[in-house]
């Protein structure tokens, strides 16, 4: 294979901006069978400081202006890391100028938004990955493999969750996650987008559900600073919260399997509880994000002896741990995610194919998202409607 030259330019240097540099740059360690050469070409932020941040990250060039980036022909491949509201213009516009892209979810602020991008993306025959990293933890792989094998027999139930406690404090600030015409939804594209996804990696499309959703802290202190986040506590006046915090689900598998999904970004007590229980016919599997390198696994048909779940640690054969840790029992970490989601995004951009964890699957999650959001208002059961990606 001949050794290739990619030119990444970023939109956004925030913490997920930083980590997709970072990503790229372990590439050569983790997956050197890429034989890819990763080129900083330039990045893009409002904020002075990112800007200098970027610079010190080894970007050959950094702007205000994100179209700057997106038209630079040394720039190959773009990396969407900024808030929600630029995402649709920002995809669009990489598709357009017939860039691959690798954006953060929720794609859009909502599933028109999301499908604008899809339409841009199929017109224009790029290959694409939305940051659904948790689908490349490799005992949810297993878990995966487990499912299709049939060794859990027929699925008979599903619950999945994302509890998170950032937005647990009353005077945690009213970032841009927190207003609707910056963020979407809130708890839904936030933490929804990946509970959906991973429940539609695990067992195939959603087809209807029934949900409501919940407003638990109705006021937060506005930021004082360009660059408050979700994390950022303040005392100042406060102002309306425009999305919700809560949502819960009852979802029907297109199969018929039922399930039940749930987030909340104002729970305290668990601080990044993502997470599902699969039960079947033949055996039952319980993950945690919180203990990502261990899975709970129930084999029916257990001869004697002590009958219950039994802890399973994650070890090489488990998909792409063997990348990172010689033997089992040896912490993979969330930035370890990154790297692998950014493998298969490079992958698919050198040989030119899509692979699954791109925008049709965005657009999937968005839809699902859409009918619990008109569920929430009407009170009644809501198809998901078309599934397919255009």
């Amino acid at each position: 294979m001949t050794r290739r030259s990619i030119g990444v330019g970023l939109l956004g240097v925030g913490w997920m901006g930083q980590l997709h540099t970072r990503s790229y740059r372990r590439l050569a360690e983790h997956f050197p069978e890429l034989e890819v050469d990763i080129r900083l070409v330039a990045a893009a932020d409002p904020s002075p400081a990112r800007r200098a941040l970027a610079t010190e990250l080894g970007y050959a060039s950094v702007t205000e202006d994100w179209r700057e980036v997106v038209a630079d022909p040394e720039v190959d491949v773009i990396s969407v890391a900024a808030p929600n509201y630029l995402h649709r213009d920002m995809g669009v516009a990489a598709a357009r100028s017939g860039k691959p892209f690798w954006g953060e979810k929720p794609l859009g602020r909502d599933a028109a938004e999301t499908e604008e991008i899809a339409r841009a993306v199929a017109e224009a025959g790029v290959v694409t990955t939305v940051g659904f990293n948790y689908r490349y933890v490799p005992l949810v792989e297993h878990v995966r493999a487990l499912v299709a094998s049939g060794a859990l027999g027929v699925p008979t139930g599903y619950r999945g969750w994302f509890l998170n406690d950032y937005a647990s404090r009353p005077d945690g600030v009213l970032s841009w996650r927190f207003r609707r015409a910056l963020g979407g939804s809130g708890a839904l594209g936030d933490l929804m987008s990946h509970v959906a996804d991973l429940a539609q990696f695990l067992l195939g499309p959603v087809a209807e559900v029934v949900a409501t959703t919940d407003l638990l802290i109705p006021e937060r202190p506005l930021p004082t600073s360009e660059d408050a986040g979700h994390f950022t506590v303040g005392g100042g006046p406060s102002a309306p919260v425009e999305n919700e915090d809560a949502a819960r689900a009852l979802v029907r598998f297109a199969s018929g399997l039922g399930g039940y999904l749930e987030v909340g970004r104002a729970v305290v007590g668990p601080h990044c509880s993502l997470g599902f229980e699969l039960y079947g016919t033949e055996g039952s599997v319980r993950w945690d994000f919180e203990r990502m390198n261990e899975l709970d696994r129930y084999v029916a048909g257990g001869a004697g002896g002590d009958v219950g779940f039994q802890r399973v640690l994650a070890r090489p054969g488990h998909g792409e741990y063997h990348r990172f840790q010689p033997g089992p029992a040896i912490s993979m970490s969330y930035d370890d995610l990154k790297v692998v989601e950014a493998s298969r995004f490079v992958a698919s951009v050198l040989g030119g194919e899509p692979a699954p964890g791109g925008v049709p699957d965005a657009l999937a999650a968005a839809r699902v998202i859409a009918a619990i959001e008109t569920s929430a208002s009407s009170r009644a059961w809501v198809s998901v409607g078309d599934r397919s990606a255009p």
